[in-house]
Formats: structure tokens, C-alpha cells, sequence
């Protein structure tokens, strides 16, 4: 009996099941971030900038990917799931540029046929994914458009790339700090004096995900809970988005 019980312990403890319902080890990444991230800003847009030399030399970086590709988070709940699936978008964003450094844009690795978000970027749980199928497959049915303002494309117009990865203890802390920090850079905000009034102007990435900032009463709604002031507008115009690789110089 005692045999049997013993057998029972060692199978929850070392199942596939149990092994796919616990949080992924982002601590290496959350280190390479720490090291290889940094402020700083080129043709006058600040940005986090990314030492993509130095993660393209590191051997532990690209471990990761062997961890990921045995990861399974099918069991995940949402904001694990959230978490998870940031820091992924994340890190296999660095590692499509760092495997193919130096090049000035992360779009010149596709084409309009077959755009660089399309491309295998490597694997979850033994499946190939794409930063298209992470993004639009996954993290926006989550239902959280904060997503946004924390997935990086590797252009300097994107929100900034955070210098630690997303946990679950204080993501949403993470995410508001990400809007915040967003609406205060031209990149993301800029409010336009003429004389028949301000116009309100917003990155691009507003527009192309409206439809996500829905549930929250529309775009500005959203951003209003950031930034009260902004109640006065009802439309916003964009801002031209800037696709320049986010690399340190």
C-alpha cells in the first residue's frame, strides 16, 4: 500500500499535467533584459534601446528556446497565460532580430506577401508559432488591450521595451506604468494647439487595434483612466509610426 501511495506522490508531482500548470522561469531573461536594455533615443524619439549584439553572443539567451519549445501552457490560467505569453512575444521578438543583426527594420525580414509577423520565430510545447499567432491568436483573446503598450515590435515607435520581464504578481501594476509611460513620449501622445482648439493625436497602434479598446468604453475611455485630462476629446488623429530597428548605436 505504502508502494502505491508513493507511486500516486511521484506521478502528480512529475506529470506532464502537473509540470504544464506551473509558471514558466523567465528569470534568465528577466537578467539579459536587465543587462542589455537601456534609455536612450535616436532622431528624437525616446525609446528603450536594445543591445541586440550583446543577446545575439549569449549562449543562455538561446537556451531559452530550447526551455520554451518544451514548455506547455495549455493549462495556464488567464493571467499566467497573459504573462507567459508577453514575455514570449517578447523574447522571440529579440531573437529574430539578434539572429539576423544588423538590419534596420524588423519588416525587412518579410515581405508584403508574407510579412516578417508571419514568420516562424520558434516553438511552444513543440509547435511552431509566429509573433502573429502569439499576438492575434492568443494574447488579444484574452481580452486585456493593455497587451498593447507591453508586446514590443523592435521599432523605436513601439512602447518601450521594459528593462524586466511581466510577472504575475504585478503585471497590471507593469502594464499601467507601460500606458502611462506611452501617453507621456511624443511617440505615443502628442496634443496639438491650433486655433479652433487642441487635437488630440495618438499612435498608430490605437488605430490599428481599436476595435480591442471596445470593451472599455473606446480608446479613450481607456486612456482617460491614465489621464483625466483627455476627457475633452471625442477623436484622435495618428502619428507616423517609425519602423527603425530599436538597437543601441
Amino acid at each position: 500500500m505504502k508502494t502505491l501511495f508513493a507511486l500516486v506522490i511521484t506521478f502528480l508531482f512529475l506529470s506532464p499535467f502537473s509540470y504544464a500548470s506551473a509558471s514558466f522561469d523567465w528569470s534568465e531573461f528577466d537578467r539579459l533584459l536587465k543587462q542589455h536594455v537601456t534609455a536612450g533615443e535616436i532622431d528624437g524619439i525616446e525609446a528603450n534601446l536594445v543591445d541586440y549584439q550583446a543577446f545575439k553572443q549569449s549562449k543562455s539567451f538561446y537556451q531559452i528556446a530550447d526551455k520554451l519549445a518544451a514548455y506547455d501552457p495549455t493549462s495556464l490560467e488567464t493571467k499566467r497565460k497573459l504573462v507567459f505569453y508577453i514575455n514570449a512575444y517578447n523574447y522571440f521578438t529579440i531573437k529574430l532580430v539578434a539572429d539576423n543583426y544588423p538590419l534596420e527594420s524588423i519588416k525587412d525580414l518579410g515581405n508584403f506577401l508574407f510579412p516578417v509577423w508571419k514568420k516562424d520565430v520558434g516553438k511552444i510545447n513543440g509547435k511552431v508559432v509566429s509573433l502573429d499567432h502569439i499576438e492575434h491568436d492568443v494574447l488579444r483573446k484574452l481580452g486585456e488591450p493593455g497587451i498593447h503598450f507591453a508586446i514590443v515590435c523592435a521599432s523605436l515607435s513601439c512602447p518601450d521595451l521594459r528593462a524586466e520581464v511581466y510577472s504575475e504578481e504585478y503585471l497590471q501594476q507593469q502594464i499601467n506604468d507601460q500606458t502611462r509611460r506611452f501617453l507621456q513620449q511624443s511617440k505615443g501622445m502628442q496634443i496639438k494647439r491650433n486655433g479652433s482648439g487642441d487635437e488630440l493625436y495618438l499612435s498608430k497602434i490605437f488605430q490599428w487595434f481599436e476595435s480591442d479598446f471596445v470593451t472599455k468604453g473606446g480608446v479613450i475611455s481607456y486612456l482617460t483612466q491614465i489621464d483625466p485630462s483627455l476627457r475633452k476629446f471625442e477623436e484622435f488623429e495618428t502619428i507616423d509610426y517609425n519602423w527603425q530597428v530599436n538597437a543601441q548605436p
